[in-house]
């Protein structure tokens, strides 16, 4: 749906901004310009994912870009903190600094304000929140989980100031959309009215992830043989625990074939594992550019979601769960909350629980049985549920409900959705 009403002056919050690969507060930007609004975009300078400043960007106050009803400030603040818990806090509070002395000019007269809310944005969020206190603000919650900010040394001081920052501008914000649904119970009890709380699921970049037709490239790449090709497509890290893949495709070496394309700081144990294993059916692939993923989705029978069994984990909608699904791929995921519900709830491939290696080799013994034309089944329910209730369309129109809502603005009744993605 599209809503109607007057435009309304809108600022954005985010600590990442394009050229940067943050996809949802910049197409945000651009499809409420779109929409007729006037958006301004307080940010900082492009650094992630390398901790550094892009080549060709220099760090200074006086740095703001304009296009037709979008405006683009960027403020400084210290890079090359990335590896250290204390290097990131020095990021975060630095971020707050310079976005509070730009923000009463630069924002102080909007009507509503957006936060792309994460760990990195907290204490930004809360100094703006004191210094706008007349300015309406909606929360988008990405990541709940203050342990982002843990200390080293494990004392929790870091922690703690920012489970409090976290509780101050989830009780504060004029409205609250959680990215996953079983974020909704976590903000509410950190702290957020229930009544201000909405789902608005994530969408993925459309102009490159629809469903494609593979070329003799992709096919070779990804394909060996006749045999079914699970790929998972991504991080190798910490989060994923591509180990258990691992271990679940060594049991089937001659079923289906694994194939992991992309890199992470747990690649070289995760490649010594399929070596110690002998797992001649696992196969490594550089990182490609996503422009190449769609047709590397449709060389493939299925795509695989994993995420480990942390609390913080549960509650998470990986973005490359959208990716898959608006290219009508088919999944496997090994996840537990919110990611296996939706998958389930959807009909768009299997799920199991997390580390559980036994399980997850069933899975892939079960999807290897499974006929092509269900699987293709499987990918076209999961691209209409995608349509339906995560694309761009979808998740701005919630947005820019909750924005006139904040704002005191009552949206006209729905009209249809503006093109068709289908």
């Amino acid at each position: 749906m599209v809503l109607g009403g007057a435009p309304v002056k809108i600022g954005i919050l985010s600590y990442h901004f394009p050229p940067e690969p943050a996809f949802i507060p910049g197409s945000l930007a651009e499809e409420l310009a779109a929409r007729g609004h006037e958006v301004r975009v307080l940010t900082g300078f492009p650094d992630y994912p390398g901790g550094h400043v892009y080549p060709g960007w220099r760090q200074r106050w006086h740095h703001e870009t304009h296009s037709q009803r979008l405006a683009v400030r960027r403020v400084p603040r210290y890079s090359g903190g990335a590896t250290s818990t204390g290097g990131r806090m020095v990021s975060y509070l630095s971020f707050a600094g310079s976005a509070s002395l730009a923000a009463r000019r630069y924002l102080g007269d909007v009507d509503a304000l957006y936060v792309f809310q994460l760990p990195a944005t907290t204490f930004a969020t809360a100094a703006l929140f004191r210094l706008l206190p007349k300015v309406p603000a909606v929360l988008h919650v990405q990541d709940v989980w203050a342990r982002d900010g843990a200390d080293a040394d494990g004392d929790g001081r870091w922690s703690a100031r920012m489970g409090a920052a976290m509780t101050r501008i989830y009780r504060t914000a004029a409205r609250v959309a959680v990215a996953a649904p079983s974020m909704r119970d976590l903000v509410v009890a950190a702290g957020a009215d229930p009544a201000r709380v909405q789902l608005v699921l994530n969408w993925t970049d459309e102009r490159i992830f629809y469903p494609a037709t593979p070329g003799a490239a992709a096919r070779q790449m990804i394909r060996r043989d006749r045999r079914c090709v699970v790929m998972h497509a991504g991080t190798i890290g910490a989060r994923q625990g591509l180990e258990t893949a691992v271990r679940a495709a060594a049991a089937l070496d001659r079923t289906m074939d694994l194939v992991l394309v992309g890199s992470g700081a747990d690649e070289r144990r995760v490649r010594g594992l399929a070596a110690d294993l002998k797992a001649e059916n696992v196969r490594f692939l550089e990182r490609r550019s996503p422009v190449d993923m769609p047709e590397l989705y449709a060389a493939a029978d299925y795509q695989l979601i994993m995420l480990r069994d942390l609390p913080e984990l549960r509650g998470m909608v990986p973005g490359k769960l959208q990716a898959a699904l608006s290219c009508a791929a088919p999944v496997v995921a090994s996840a537990g909350g919110d990611t296996a519900e939706l998958v389930e709830r959807a009909r768009a491939g299997l799920s199991c629980p997390p580390e559980d290696w036994a399980a997850l080799a069933d899975r892939f013994w079960l999807a290897a049985t499974i006929p092509p034309p269900a699987r293709t089944e499987m990918g076209r329910r999961g691209r209409q549920t995608y349509l339906r209730e995560m694309s761009l369309p979808a998740g701005v129109d919630r947005i820019e409900r909750l924005l006139h809502e904040a704002a005191g603005r009552v949206p006209q009744e729905a009209r249809e959705p503006r093109g068709n993605l289908a």
